[in-house]
This record gives C-alpha cells, sequence and structure tokens, in this order.
C-alpha cells in the first residue's frame, strides 16, 4: 500500500477524493455491488486515474479501514488518559464510542463482513486483509497494555489474543443488535460482556 509520505500533493488529493467517493458507494452498493466505474464517477475520475492510484477495489477497503480504526482507536486513547477514570467508567466510554453513530457502524459491519467473506475466497485479499488486522492488532495491543498498567492490571492472556477477543464482543454485539434490533438494544451485549471478558483475562 503506498504511504502518504510517498505522493505528492496532487496524488494525495486525488486519493482522498476517490477513498471519499469509494465510502459513499460502498455503502450504498457494498463491495461486490459498487465497480470502479462508480467509485470514479462522483470522484470526477477516470478508470486510468483509478488504476494509477489504487491496484483494485480491495486496495481502497484496506486503505479505508484502516483509517476508520486509526480513529477508533485514537478516541479510545484519548478517553484512556482522562485523569481518575476507572476502569469501567472507561469500558462504558469505550461502548459509547462504538455506537455513537449507529449508521455509521451499520455501514463498517457491513462492509467488512463482505469484505471478509470476500478474502476467504480470495487468497490476495485473505494476506492484505490478514496483515491489517495484524498492525490494528499490533497498535490496540499496545493501548491495552499502556491501560492495564495505568490501573495496575496483569494481563492473564496475551495481548493479541486479547484483542481478538474484544473484536468478538464488539463485532457481535453489534451483529445481534443489527439482526434482532428489538431484542438487543444497541451496545447491551457489549456493555454487559466486556467487564466480564477484562475481568477473566486479567489479575
Amino acid at each position: 500500500m503506498t504511504t502518504a509520505s510517498q505522493l505528492t500533493p496532487r496524488r494525495q488529493a486525488t486519493r482522498a477524493r476517490l477513498l471519499t467517493a469509494a465510502a459513499e458507494v460502498f455503502a450504498e452498493r457494498g463491495f461486490h455491488g459498487a465497480s470502479v466505474e462508480d467509485i470514479c464517477e462522483p470522484a470526477g475520475f477516470t478508470r486510468g486515474a483509478f488504476y494509477s492510484n489504487f491496484a483494485s477495489k480491495d486496495e481502497l477497503v484496506i486503505e479505508l479501514y484502516a483509517e476508520h480504526a486509526a480513529s477508533l482507536r485514537q478516541a479510545i486513547a484519548e478517553v484512556a488518559a482522562q485523569p481518575g477514570l476507572t476502569l469501567p467508567d472507561l469500558l462504558e466510554r469505550v461502548v459509547d464510542i462504538w455506537t455513537r453513530d449507529p449508521d455509521e457502524r451499520r455501514r463498517w459491519y457491513l462492509l467488512t463482513t463482505e469484505f471478509a467473506l470476500h478474502a476467504v475466497r480470495d487468497d490476495d485479499a485473505r494476506r492484505a486483509w490478514q496483515r491489517l488486522q495484524s498492525q490494528i492488532r499490533k497498535e490496540l495491543g499496545a493501548l491495552i497494555e499502556s491501560i492495564a498498567a495505568r490501573h495496575d492490571l496483569e494481563l492473564a492472556v496475551p495481548t493479541s489474543d486479547l484483542v481478538r477477543l474484544l473484536t468478538i464482543v464488539l463485532q457481535g454485539g453489534l451483529g445481534q443488535h443489527l439482526l434482532e434490533p428489538r431484542a438487543v438494544r444497541a451496545g447491551a451485549l457489549e456493555r454487559e460482556f466486556l467487564p466480564l471478558l477484562v475481568e477473566a483475562t486479567t489479575r
């Protein structure tokens, strides 16, 4: 994946417009339903401009999700840095961040679920998704370790495993809410099980 430091300002602007358009088109049509032309048209570019900046739609999703994950991590880090915040309060705030924009959460759930299924079937997509998820786990793991140290907690499981478990709770709770919104309130399962998970994996 090309980094911003390797790009001219003009190319950065082109990529930003394509990414913005892709986010909107993916939200409306899904990953498989959106063509390269569908993404180029609202951005005001040709297929040639697209392929000069991205190798495929896969790369678009990877870059979009990397930005989204970084934004979530930063929001959690800012909350965690607040003085005097107890661990239960912090977990509540994490769920607040997770559920603060229901439409956005739904869009990301649909896109990442669709892309994950695509990645299971496509080796190149799987490797790219695996690299991204590994990097996200590493960065979240560092944040979790700093939070644990601040609250005098010792992790009883490997940090990467804890990140996976936290992801399962958050994504699983969201999925249950989206499938059964009347039976499962937004954030309800996350608020119930995050504290239990933290208690079970720390000492």
